[in-house]
């Protein structure tokens, strides 16, 4: 069956908010045209201004995509129930509440979000340690035998996980571990440990060893060294890996899917499943749960975005 790739884009246009500003504007469309002006205010203080560009640039972003209909999330999800299909604009001028309190109060979202948080936490500070200890182990370690272990790391992350979920399932199913957070967590770990530690091996290779010479000189042992000189120098590194992990557990739903059975242990992403009833989605509810689940990761990267970048960008820095 062939696509018609005109009219997909003509659909696609008729749907989105840019659309609606030019034959809608009376019914709703002015409010996409705010909208729009805000994105490039926003925009030309981040880029031109250099007012805070990494956080007002991808805000003003998030407003361009929003006029998209796949984004339309939000307006969505302040929609009363019978004009979540019926309308058709962005935003309702009549808004309500009604589809955030049914998914705090009649669905099973409030206990997955507590899951995910869980295992997110736990996935993350394991990392953090073990990365952080085998990144100075083999930015400080010369020899054939620590770059062939840094091979082996590059290696691992070419391997789509996917191809290992059936011997993985046997496995832990044989552990009697499969419908448990142990099953997520240890998979979790062993998934996004190797990036971590290429991460942190690159933050590490930027921090001179004169340091560690130095505290050795004054008679530091290298277990003194490592949580004195190297470790408080490392948390922009360390704080950039956890966040990688924390948004990789966060929105994670195939291993989440495969892996986990049971209603009460179920996790953010797979929980959202159940705004999908037999005959019919209820997208009131799936949209509202959608952007709670999108609030504690938006504050998240705005309170660390200045330790991310450094984190990211430190390996990246030599002499």
């Amino acid at each position: 069956m062939s696509i018609n790739v005109g009219e997909v884009l003509l659909n696609l246009w008729q749907k989105s908010g840019f659309n609606a500003i030019f034959v809608g504007f009376a019914d709703g469309g002015w409010q996409n045209l705010v909208m729009l002006i805000i994105a490039c205010v926003l925009l030309y203080l981040g880029i031109v201004k250099k007012f805070e560009p990494l956080l007002l640039v991808g805000i003003a972003f998030g407003c361009l995509l929003t006029n998209l209909p796949m984004l339309s999330m939000l307006g969505t999800a302040f929609k009363p129930t019978d004009e979540v299909m019926a309308n058709t604009n962005l935003f309702t001028t009549n808004p309500s509440l009604d589809n955030f309190r049914k998914v705090a109060e009649k669905t099973s979202f409030p206990h997955a979000v507590v899951n995910t948080c869980i295992v997110a936490l736990v996935v993350a500070g394991f990392c953090v340690t073990f990365a952080s200890m085998a990144g100075v182990a083999l930015s400080r370690s010369r020899g054939k035998l620590f770059g062939g272990f840094t091979m082996l790391l590059l290696v691992l992350q070419m391997i789509p996980g996917i191809l290992i979920m059936i011997p993985l399932f046997s496995t832990l199913r044989a552990l009697k571990l499969v419908d448990t957070h142990f099953s997520l967590i240890f998979i979790y770990i062993s998934t996004n440990l190797p990036f971590g530690i290429l991460t942190m091996k690159g933050f590490f290779d930027s921090i001179p060893t004169e340091l560690d010479e130095a505290a050795m000189i004054d008679g530091a042992s290298p277990y003194q060294t490592y949580w004195k000189i190297v470790f408080p120098t490392a948390i922009p590194g360390m704080i950039s890996v956890a966040v990688y992990t924390l948004m990789s557990v966060w929105n994670e739903f195939t291993i989440a899917n495969i892996f986990i059975q049971s209603t009460e242990l179920q996790t953010l992403s797979v929980s959202l499943r159940q705004f999908q009833l037999q005959t019919t989605t209820d997208w009131g509810a799936l949209s509202a749960a959608a952007a709670l689940a999108c609030i504690p990761a938006f504050l998240f990267l705005i309170v660390v975005q200045k330790y991310l970048i450094s984190g990211m960008t430190s390996g990246a820095v030599k002499g």
